[in-house]
């Protein structure tokens, strides 16, 4: 550990500056890059090392050097604060904020009241279910019986998060309560996708996202980070098809056999041809059986409740739901000319490029209209599908199934790293680009 005063408060900082951003969700290429930066600037000499449940900092060189470690818990995206805390590295990496200072505003940004009410959370939940049964092709139905478990889910969210060992039985609960609820309703009010209310009901839980952000640690050679977050995502799926199969059976135990077609597919499993099809709708984010209107409706706030949940800036809501939009309509627009796969980069890419501007016009993270756009088109419930088939034992529908849904996330990972190459290329030039009036 540095030993002169100054060096002293330099490493606090930067201590509490990883743990701040681990917090905030900064995956690991971009921990670890900021914090090197951070500590180039202040001359402090440091090493840096993140997971997704720790970081190593190890200060000084040679035979004195010193390792810190922080136990870090897997944190939620918070985009406010994640703002507020690039707002602070910009201002230490520019000399403006001293390391003293800038740790008791650390303590400070983690003190703030929560940016919305939990009630408007808790809608939230219901809201961004509601609106993925329509991207998924669902009618009025579906979407009301995603939407009502999606509000039950959040409540159990909330409810769970002062009680640890509750938090670790919640992700199946939330499944097996929406696979039941799923079940039950399609068997009293016929017609109803048994799939589709069920995976728009746990949209909030799968971790698409996480499986994308996996690739992309391990695309940028970050492999233990990669690794670690990539079996994270695996067993998550894991205890939600644990719970869809709990689910399932109490309802086939209480009400009988399932009757359509419709309901059996969402019960039992998928088909390969089921298999296929659910890939495509979800890939492409088409949805043919709700009106125009419904899908209009979705479009716009989908993103409303994802900036609710991420916890995002107020004023940076219209940026979001328009970035969304533009992600949504590329993603569309390259499904329905070449593939799902290649939809999604085009999603990707559209989202990674408007997301660099929207840095250079508002200076704030991109990640801020950045995660809800890319959370639009994540495989998630591609995911879900090749679990379902797998449990109905139909291993050749489910591999294949998985398969896709890997190509999906690596076409999102390929569009973001293009992206975020083309922004940064385009700021470098930018940068050297002489100014009005400057020498040349």
């Amino acid at each position: 550990m540095p030993t002169g005063t100054g060096e002293d408060s330099a490493a606090v900082f930067l201590i509490r500056l990883g743990r701040a951003l681990h917090e905030a969700g900064f995956s690991a290429p971009q921990l670890e890059s900021a914090l090197a930066g951070v500590a180039s600037r202040l001359a402090v000499p440091a090493q840096f090392f993140s997971t997704p449940t720790s970081l190593f900092i190890s200060f000084g060189e040679g035979a004195t050097q010193r390792t810190h470690l922080e136990r870090v818990n897997p944190a939620g995206i918070d985009l406010g604060r994640l703002a507020d805390l690039e707002g602070l590295l910009e201002r230490v990496r520019d000399g403006r904020t001293a390391p003293a200072t800038a740790s008791a505003e650390i303590t400070e940004i983690a003190q703030r009241p929560r940016r919305y009410s939990r009630k408007l959370t808790y809608f939230c939940w219901g809201l961004a279910s509601a609106t993925s049964a329509v991207f998924l092709g669902g009618s009025l139905r579906e979407v009301a019986v995603a939407g009502f478990v999606g509000l039950v889910t959040g409540l159990a969210a909330f409810l769970a998060e002062r009680r640890p060992a509750a938090e670790r039985l919640f992700v199946p609960f939330a499944a097996a309560f929406a696979a039941f609820t799923a079940a039950v309703v399609a068997q009293a009010a016929p017609p109803l996708s048994v799939y589709i209310a069920t995976v728009a009901g746990l949209i909030v839980l799968l971790p698409g996202y996480t499986l994308t952000v996996a690739l992309s640690e391990l695309a940028a050679e970050h492999l233990s980070s990669g690794t670690a977050r990539f079996a994270g995502a695996l067993v998550t799926f894991l205890m939600i098809g644990l719970g869809v199969a709990i689910g399932s059976r109490l309802a086939v135990a209480t009400l009988g056999a399932m009757v359509g077609s419709t309901g059996s597919a969402g019960a039992a499993g998928a088909t390969a041809t089921a298999a296929a099809a659910a890939l495509a709708a979800t890939a492409s984010a088409v949805a043919f059986g709700p009106p125009a209107w419904l899908q209009l409706l979705a479009l716009l706030l989908a993103p409303l409740a994802l900036s609710v949940l991420l916890r995002a800036p107020r004023t940076e809501i219209p940026w979001i739901v328009l970035i969304g939009t533009v992600g949504y309509f590329a993603g569309r627009l390259g499904a329905e000319m070449l593939e799902p796969e290649v939809g999604m980069f085009a999603g990707a890419l559209a989202v990674g490029l408007a997301s660099g501007l929207y840095e250079r016009i508002r200076r704030l993270p991109s990640s801020i209209p950045l995660v809800p756009g890319i959370l639009m088109l994540v495989p998630g419930s591609i995911g879900y599908r090749s679990l379902t088939a797998l449990l109905a034992e139909e291993v050749v529908p489910g591999i294949q199934t998985a398969f896709r849904m890997l190509l999906v996330a690596a076409s999102l990972v390929a569009g973001l790293l293009i992206a975020a190459a083309l922004t940064v290329e385009r700021r470098d030039r930018s940068e050297r680009a002489p100014q009005a009036g400057a020498p040349r």
